[in-house]
């Protein structure tokens, strides 16, 4: 039988710890590559660009995330909230959507639930939130699932515009949405948006 020479035996044994070396690194690169979150990318098209343009409505809302409507009889007037959760492939979301009311309506719903200024948050029925459907959506919070580092959330929407800082954490500014990210330390902790005009209103 055969055997292969010495030197044709080392030089196997080169290529072989070369192919592992490059797959190894291959392995190393792909393990530090950053993914955008899909989920994210959804909720860009389906409620912030429509936000910032001043034309989310309720039903929109609705569609995506199926919840409940919740009055808030605060001191300094009554507000109206669409509260829901989203499911994300890092985990849930709390979705909370104000709905924009004049003083009329405000004070109509506050009469016809029995409420007082300042008392408790009461849930409403469905069928409010189905009669309540074609109402635009003036402000709207996602509050991030724990351990969401902002890498993934800048690979999904770019990197800020502008960045703040505040007394804790940080904020990253995206004007194009009317959107500002509040982080804490490397996490995400919250999305806030609002239309753009408003957003340009208050800067």
């Amino acid at each position: 039988m055969n055997k292969i020479p010495l030197k044709a035996q080392h030089l196997l044994v080169f290529v072989a710890v070369a192919v592992l070396f490059f797959a190894w690194g291959a392995w190393l690169m792909r393990s530090g590559e950053v993914h955008p979150l899909a989920n994210l990318q959804q909720w860009r098209d389906t409620l912030l660009q429509p936000l910032a343009e001043d034309e989310l409505t309720l039903r929109e809302v609705q569609a995506l995330a199926p919840g409940e409507l919740w009055l808030a009889p605060r001191l300094d007037g009554a507000r109206l909230f669409y509260r829901a959760s989203l499911d994300g492939e890092e985990g849930g979301w709390l979705l909370e959507a104000e709905l924009r009311l004049s003083l009329e309506q405000r004070d109509g719903l506050m009469a016809a639930q029995g409420l007082q200024a300042g008392g408790t948050e009461l849930a409403l029925g469905q069928s409010l939130v189905d009669q309540m459907a074609g109402f635009s959506i003036v402000s709207l919070n996602l509050r991030a699932p724990q351990a969401l580092v902002s890498d993934r959330l800048a690979a999904s929407l770019g990197q800020p515009r502008l960045t703040l800082e505040l007394a804790e954490g940080q904020a990253w500014v995206y004007p194009q949405w009317g959107l500002t990210v509040h982080l804490q330390g490397d996490e995400v902790q919250l999305l806030h948006a609002v239309p753009r005009k408003a957003f340009r209103a208050t800067r």
